[in-house]
């Protein structure tokens, strides 16, 4: 079974709705994934807009999924009780904070990719933001899958 991720909410390539960002509610949108590959003990999963003026803007990084998880559910963020780990996204916050990309910038592509790891929990610091961090779940990849929401303001 291939490793795939989608959401309940856009489906890849299509709009995000305007909750899921910073224009509206900033929920977290759900996502669910299939096929999880053998051998994965955790996932890491990395929002990012490679359209951003200044480069690539990263936008949420959570670490320490647990391995028997299919999926992150609404506003996963703000749930009173979890065990995942939000790093520091470009914005300086450790959470999710959803598209707001500047008006007549065009369409942006948010990619939302969830990464099967071979570590139970890697022990990153919110403070080295998600570039660093990502870098460090990238040792630890096996497969990775994606789902892409585009927003314009």
């Amino acid at each position: 079974m291939t490793f795939s991720l989608i959401s309940p909410v856009f489906a890849d390539g299509q709009p995000i709705p305007q909750k899921y960002t910073r224009l509206g509610e900033n929920l977290f949108p759900p996502l669910k994934w299939t096929g999880t590959p053998e051998g994965t003990q955790s996932f890491a999963l990395i929002v990012e807009d490679p359209d951003a003026p200044r480069g690539l803007f990263r936008h949420c990084v959570i670490i320490s999924i647990p391995g028997n998880w299919t999926e992150l559910p609404q506003a996963v963020d703000t749930a009173p009780d979890h065990s995942i780990k939000f790093i520091k996204n470009d914005f300086g916050n450790a959470r999710y904070d959803g598209p707001q990309p500047p008006a007549g910038t065009g369409l942006h592509h948010y990619w939302f990719r969830l990464a099967a790891l071979d570590a139970v929990n890697l022990s990153i610091p919110e403070e080295v933001g998600a570039e660093e961090a990502w870098k460090r779940v990238r040792k630890h990849l096996i497969e990775e899958a994606a789902i892409v929401g585009t927003f314009e303001q």
